[in-house]
């Protein structure tokens, strides 16, 4: 059996794992994911995904702080690794490490595109129709290693981050069994980095929007579904939004109709469908309740 130690840390990485613990021909003599973090309201510390699968199956785990920490290179060299897989770990890998075994990471993209932290929000944000994972020979550069395999698929045009990611975390599971099964096959391509592209962490303000164009709205709202969400600059959030149908140009943020289930707000470009909202420090609430509960009526503006 060949023997991995996998670093990983959210629920993407989980379902890679899960699937190399199940696939039993592979051992995993070490588990390496981030320290448990303060979540909610109440900050109290939860473990990582991959934690708490590690744990449900008894294998042993780190949460370094730094990989330079006096003791990680130590037992990653005791669990005598085959590889080492890395899936959304969080942090680089030092020389060190890369030394010891060879490093296979799953990234989120088709590489050389959107190298960095947030490659499937990005390809949302650009409207790309297809996406993929792929599996890379991992060096000191930021996700610019020769690539070993990968997988991709048309993106439906009303998937949101979460499944996006979840069919993405499945497609990286599989790609994951095929590389190490036959990785003494592989001839790993040197990525062009001329073609190169990166995204950066994604931040609470990256969730701003206005009515400027209703497909980059879309955009942006299927991109941070859930976090950070999409919202006006007075706080307004969009739950629940779609592009409308049938509208050119617009007046910005006015509002075109009213009916039961949702209204229509007009964009520079398009028009927006917005179903349901939320004002700040209010619960969420139907877009027709919340125009009836201001006096809102057709002609004036959300903004």
């Amino acid at each position: 059996m060949k023997r991995v130690v996998y670093m990983g840390t959210p629920h993407y990485a989980k379902v890679i794992l899960e699937y190399i613990i199940k696939d039993q021909t592979f051992e995993l003599p070490l588990i390496i994911t981030q320290p448990d973090r303060p979540v909610g309201r109440k900050q109290e510390l939860s473990p990582s995904a991959v934690k708490t699968l590690a744990l449900e199956y008894g294998l042993p785990t780190l949460q370094p702080q730094n990989l330079k920490e006096a003791g990680i290179k130590e037992a990653i060299e005791n669990a005598k690794p085959d590889f080492i897989v890395v899936a959304a770990f969080g942090q680089m890998l030092p020389r060190v490490i890369l030394d010891i075994a060879p490093c296979i990471n799953l990234h989120a993209s088709l590489l050389p595109l959107y190298r960095g932290a947030s490659p499937i929000q990005q390809t949302l944000l650009n409207q790309d129709r297809f996406t993929g994972i792929t599996a890379m020979l991992m060096e000191e550069g930021l996700d610019s290693g020769p690539v070993l395999g990968l997988r991709y698929f048309e993106i439906p045009h009303d998937m949101v981050v979460g499944d996006l990611t979840g069919r993405l975390s499945i497609c990286a599971a599989k790609l994951t069994l095929e590389v190490l099964s036959t990785f003494e096959q592989i001839n790993p391509l040197e990525q062009v980095d001329a073609t190169s592209t990166h995204c950066k962490k994604v931040k609470k303000t990256d969730g701003v929007v206005d009515f400027d164009n209703a497909s980059d709205v879309y955009a942006k709202f299927r991109a941070f579904f859930g976090w950070p969400g999409v919202f006006l600059e007075n706080g307004l959030k969009l739950l629940e939004i779609d592009v409308a149908n049938g509208y050119s140009n617009t007046v910005k943020g006015e509002i075109l109709s009213i009916d039961e289930t949702s209204i229509i707000v007009g964009c520079k470009e398009g028009a927006l469908e917005l179903k349901a909202l939320q004002p700040p420090s209010k619960k969420a609430m139907s877009a027709k309740a919340y125009c009836v509960g201001r006096g809102l009526k057709v002609g004036d503006t959300l903004i």
